[in-house]
């Protein structure tokens, strides 16, 4: 009887398969060490927080020839646009080709883009938010989802 025993118990091991008593005795020990593990980390964790000092805002990329070539295209001032709305757009003080595009309560920081069509296209990426002007008309959308945030924007100077 003992030979069977141990034989079960060398084939067990052997395929990876562990017996119901040594199965408890190691789901204890894996219990232990992800305590003690999990404890160790939340406490790294405690420490990195608070050892790391906030992430200085980075300079903007210097804009190419061609992206200050695009930003003497861009009309500035207030666009009437679709359902009472409008739409400011104003260079930037200091940042050479930057403009601020003001919607509803929302502002956001754009750089002019280069684009194949001649259209102007001024994009905050960080936010996702494109302003495209064309010569009838501009347009504000939410370039994550797609999606028009105000359409039939019309400058002065499209009209």
């Amino acid at each position: 009887m003992f030979r069977i025993a141990t034989l079960a118990a060398c084939s067990a091991l052997a395929l990876g398969v562990a017996l119901p008593a040594q199965a408890a005795g190691e789901a204890a020990t894996a219990a232990k060490t992800a305590a003690k593990t999990a404890a160790v980390s939340k406490a790294k964790s405690k420490v990195s927080k608070a050892a790391k000092p906030a992430p200085a805002a980075a300079a903007p990329a210097p804009l190419t020839e061609s992206q200050l070539a695009v930003a003497k295209r861009v009309h500035t001032g207030q666009a009437d646009c679709e359902f009472d709305q409008h739409v400011d757009v104003e260079p930037v003080a200091g940042r050479e080709g930057a403009f601020s595009v003001g919607f509803k309560k929302a502002k956001y920081t754009m750089v002019p883009e280069d684009t194949t069509t001649g259209a102007v296209r001024l994009e905050d990426k960080k936010a996702g938010v494109m302003w495209l002007q064309i010569a009838n008309k501009s347009m504000l959308m939410n370039s994550k989802i797609g999606q028009r945030m105000v359409d039939n924007c019309v400058h002065a100077a499209q009209k």
